[in-house]
């Protein structure tokens, strides 16, 4: 199964940076794995943003897509600014029709927080540094971000753990990677050569190790910079001629160096890539535990190595194999694993109206009766409304009780309306759920998928009403993402809601799993019936209702919220003064 998988970035990509060269090492393995993959992120590179402006005027697809300039937030990187870039964005996710998003350090103010914020399909958070995961600071901008995220994917365990602090859940642990055939050295190509990861901070271990070359006479020394203008190390005149230092930003001018190591001294605390593409060179790693307090443990590590031919070929070897098992296309099949898990939970699309040329009605899925706590129509009043505004079918769900939902049908019967019995039903502590088509009532207070199994016992169908009202008692996403196979309707528009936007979440969330999409007034008085409705062919029974939902409209005909609850809040007082 090819799937259209969508890859963010929020590094500039016209300049090198460890994560760019993540997703540029995997989108290519998931192309040849036959996926079609974008690239979306900045540029600086006129070019890029040339072929970027482009592709989305022409509505095209592109290997990457830059979707507007840099703007520099320190020497070392350039990461996009939201402003400015978010119309390309939406505009670039709309036309690509993606089956996956995966965006990278989403935990920055940037393009990869917008991606998963306004994206339609599935979503993929990585974390590739504890250090990036200030953003959005908000703890309600975070609880509604990972409200859309479908998985979540850290470079190691340390990540994930930080990660887990601001943004909780499961985390799949998955490498970097690297191209082992760009580091592969060539027989004989191995000389006595050490390199050394030299950054500002870690002066202490670049001084160790120069010391100790003194002593070893027959070998060279790198000090190997990722960064430019990252300070320079003094080198002693003597040594001049067997310790320099170079710059390479990126693994491709890394690799002929690397390939040529025998021996690689990272630093404490620097770049994994640079470590890992160390070892897919085949060099002998020098970081024995206690390097960050003690650099000179690191040091007397490269003098063993160095002066132990069999111990530093052997461990060459093992770094080697283990870097083999970390390359692109192992990372590459350990996504696609991931996007194929998650596409599984997603209904498949159905187009065809099997209930063409029945006749068409508006159907009002939530609403309540004097059955309910907290309401005053009594079902009479209500089936003689609902059939005066001309409405075809109505769900009648009671707060934890269902003698309203049988007395309006029993009222109901031989008109042109059809009641259907529901009840709406308190669950433990995950909300609550609406049980459509119920022949008896069900029991408040039960679990969540006690609760679901309860209602598909009877032959019913469960309806989630108001799912990301954030003002009453919800079920969690997680909670509705397990539950998927479970859920016949999801309740997209709910005429209540004081928030449009909760609204709108679960519209976003039915249309990323292709769930069946129902509507409702919620109506607790008269005036509030047939404020949410869905138009659709007229059915008999839970099978047709169904296959009558494929086809349907969702129609929003709202009245003044205020209004309606001060209408409701009357009839309250009312029945307290008799």
């Amino acid at each position: 199964m090819s799937l259209r998988l969508c890859l963010v970035t929020p590094f500039a990509w016209s300049q090198p940076h460890d994560v760019n060269e993540h997703v540029g090492g995997i989108a290519t393995e998931l192309r040849r794995l036959g996926h079609r993959v974008t690239v979306l992120a900045p540029s600086s590179r006129a070019a890029d943003l040339l072929a970027g402006r482009r592709a989305l005027a022409a509505g095209e697809q592109a290997d990457v897509i830059a979707l507007g300039p840099a703007v520099p937030i320190s020497r070392r990187s350039a990461m996009g600014i939201p402003v400015g870039l978010r119309a390309n964005l939406s505009l670039a996710l709309a036309l690509g029709l993606y089956d996956v998003v995966h965006a990278f350090e989403p935990g920055l103010p940037s393009l990869s927080y917008l991606a998963l914020k306004d994206a339609q399909a599935l979503t993929v958070a990585s974390f590739f540094s504890a250090e990036r995961l200030g953003y959005p600071p908000g703890r309600t901008q975070r609880e509604r971000l990972l409200s859309r995220l479908d998985a979540l994917v850290a470079a190691t365990p340390e990540v994930a753990s930080a990660a887990a602090e601001r943004f909780p859940g499961d985390y799949a642990v998955v490498s970097e990677g690297v191209d082992p055939g760009l580091f592969d050295p060539q027989p004989g190509e191995k000389r006595r050569l050490i390199v050394l990861e030299w950054r500002p901070a870690d002066r202490a271990l670049a001084r160790a190790a120069v010391r100790t070359m003194s002593e070893l006479e027959s070998w060279e020394l790198v000090l190997l910079r990722t960064k430019p203008l990252s300070g320079r190390p003094t080198i002693p005149r003597a040594l001049a001629d067997r310790v320099r230092s170079e710059t390479h930003r990126d693994g491709a001018s890394r690799a002929f160096l690397l390939r040529q190591a025998s021996i690689f001294v990272p630093g404490p605390g620097g770049m994994r890539r640079l470590r890992l593409e160390a070892q897919a060179a085949g060099a002998a790693i020098a970081s024995p535990p206690g390097t960050e307090e003690q650099p000179e443990l690191a040091v007397a590590a490269m003098a063993r190595l160095a002066e132990n031919d069999s111990l530093r070929e052997r461990a060459g070897a093992e770094a080697r194999a283990a870097a083999e098992g970390q390359s692109f296309s192992a990372v590459a099949a350990e996504l696609d694993g991931l996007y194929r898990r998650l596409s599984s939970r997603r209904r498949p699309r159905r187009d065809a109206d099997p209930l063409a040329g029945r006749e068409w009605i508006l159907c009002d899925l939530h609403m309540h009766t004097s059955w309910s706590h907290d309401c005053r129509v009594e079902p009479a009043q209500l089936v003689e409304h609902a059939a005066a505004e001309g409405l075809g079918a109505i769900a009648v769900t009671d707060h934890n009780a269902f003698g309203g939902a049988l007395e309006a049908r029993e009222l109901a019967d031989g008109q042109e309306l059809t009641v259907i019995p529901g009840e709406e039903i308190k669950t433990d502590r995950d909300g609550e759920v609406i049980g459509l088509f119920l022949e008896r009532e069900i029991e408040a207070g039960m679990p969540f998928a006690e609760t679901l199994a309860a209602i598909h016992e009877q032959g019913g169908l469960v309806y989630v009403p108001h799912p990301f009202d954030r003002l009453h008692s919800i079920p969690d996403s997680s909670t509705l993402r397990r539950h998927l196979a479970e859920i016949d309707v999801f309740e997209v528009y709910n005429a209540r809601l004081l928030f449009e936007g909760y609204n709108d979440e679960a519209l976003r969330f039915a249309r990323k799993y292709n769930l069946t999409m129902g509507a409702g007034s919620d109506a607790h008085v008269l005036p509030g019936v047939g404020t949410g409705v869905l138009r659709m062919r007229r059915f008999e029974g839970p099978e047709e209702f169904l296959l009558g939902l494929r086809g349907a409209q969702i129609l929003r005909r709202p009245k003044s919220l205020a209004y309606l609850q001060s209408l409701k809040w009357v009839a309250q007082v009312k029945e307290k003064v008799r």
